[in-house]
C-alpha cells in the first residue's frame, strides 16, 4: 500500500495504518492528537485531516504553545492591543474551520485547566472549530506525573495518531529521498536526477534524527550543490561532510534572524523538546556538558522563560 497525498509518502504498515486513521477521522468533527518526534510530519498530518473533512474550504490556523504562556494566551483567546482594540483569537478566527495547537505538551498548566472548560463550552458562543494538537511528547507520561491536565489529554486522547520515526521506516526513507529529489529538480528547471546505489546506501543507513525534515533538507541541499542528472555517495551532505541543516515542524517559513542569545537558548530548547527533556542526550546533540546545559537551564529559569520554568 502507498501514501502519497500532501506529500505523505511511504509504504510502512505503521505509517500506513496512520495515514488511513487520519483520513478516517477526517470526517467527524472529533479532536485529533497527532504525537511524533521532531520532523516526522505531524502538521502535514494535520493538514491532510482538515482537507479531506467538511470543512476544509475554512481556515485552519496555528498556535505555538511553547511560546511564552501570555502570547499563547493572547493566540488563542484574542486580547486587546494597547490602543484598546480587541484582536480576536483563533478560536474565533477559524470558526467553521480548524485550530492546531501545536507542542501542546509545553501549555502552561494553569491555562491547561482554563482551556478545558473554554473547549467544553464552544458551543454555547455559536463557534464551531475542530481543534487538533501535537507533541513531540508521552501525554498520559505527564498526567500521570501532574504535568498535563488529565481531562485535557482524555479530550484529545480518543482520537490520537502516533508517527514512527522515519528512521525505522525502512525503504520509505529511499522513496522520500527520491521524491524530494523529484520535486526540487521540477521546482528549480533541472532535469530529473538519480541516486547511485552507494549514494542510496547512505541515505538509508544514515540516522535521521530529525526525521523527514532532515532528509528534505538534506537531499535540497545536495541538489543545490550538485550538477548533472547522477547523484554519487560522495555528494550526499550528511554526517562529515557537511552540519545539518535542520527545519522541523516550527520553522516551515525557513531560518529567521535573531539575536546569538535568542538562538543558543532555542537550540537548548530544541535539544531538550526532541530528547523528551534528558539532559544527558541533550548535551550531547548540543556538544556541551552537562554541567554548562545545567547552568543554561538555571540562567533562563531566572529570566522567567516559561519553558524552562516549567522544566522538572
Amino acid at each position: 500500500m502507498f501514501a502519497s497525498e500532501q506529500g505523505l509518502i511511504g509504504s510502512h504498515p505503521k505509517f500506513i495504518k496512520a495515514i488511513e486513521f487520519a483520513r478516517n477521522v477526517a470526517v467527524t468533527k472529533a479532536p485529533v492528537l497527532i504525537v511524533g518526534e521532531s520532523g516526522t510530519g505531524k502538521k502535514t498530518v494535520c493538514n491532510l485531516i482538515h482537507k479531506n473533512s467538511a470543512r476544509n474550504t475554512a481556515e485552519i490556523l496555528i498556535v505555538d504553545c511553547s511560546q511564552e504562556a501570555q502570547d499563547v494566551e493572547n493566540d488563542i483567546l484574542g486580547h486587546r492591543d494597547a490602543e484598546g482594540k480587541f484582536n480576536k483569537g483563533v478560536l474565533e478566527r477559524a470558526n467553521g474551520g480548524a485550530v492546531i495547537l501545536s507542542n501542546i505538551d509545553a501549555l502552561d498548566e494553569k491555562f491547561q485547566k482554563r482551556l478545558y472548560q473554554i473547549l467544553q463550552e464552544l458551543g454555547d458562543y455559536d463557534l464551531d472549530v475542530r481543534i487538533m494538537a501535537t507533541t513531540t511528547k508521552n501525554l498520559s507520561k505527564y498526567v500521570g506525573a501532574g504535568r498535563f491536565h488529565r481531562a485535557l489529554y482524555t479530550f484529545f486522547s480518543g482520537s490520537q495518531i502516533s508517527l514512527i520515526p522515519l528512521r525505522e521506516r525502512g525503504s520509505d526513507i529511499e522513496e522520500l529521498a527520491a521524491a524530494f529529489a523529484t520535486d526540487y529538480a521540477s521546482t528549480n528547471n533541472r532535469e530529473g536526477v538519480e541516486f547511485t546505489d552507494e549514494a542510496r546506501k547512505k541515505i538509508a543507513s544514515f540516522y535521521w534524527a530529525h526525521n523527514i525534515a532532515e532528509l528534505k533538507s538534506v537531499i535540497e541541499s545536495t541538489l543545490a550543490n550538485s550538477e548533472g542528472s547522477t547523484i554519487d555517495v560522495n555528494a550526499i551532505e550528511i554526517g562529515e561532510k557537511k552540519a545539518e541543516t535542520v527545519a522541523n515542524d516550527l520553522d516551515e517559513d525557513g531560518l529567521k534572524l535573531m539575536s546569538l542569545k535568542e538562538a543558543e537558548r532555542l537550540l537548548i530548547k530544541k535539544a531538550l523538546i526532541h530528547t523528551s527533556e534528558n539532559r544527558t542526550q541533550a548535551a550531547k546533540i548540543l556538544g556541551v556538558s552537562i554541567r554548562t546545559l545545567r547552568n543554561k537551564i538555571n540562567e533562563y529559569r531566572g529570566e522567567g522563560n516559561n519553558y524552562f520554568v516549567n522544566l522538572r
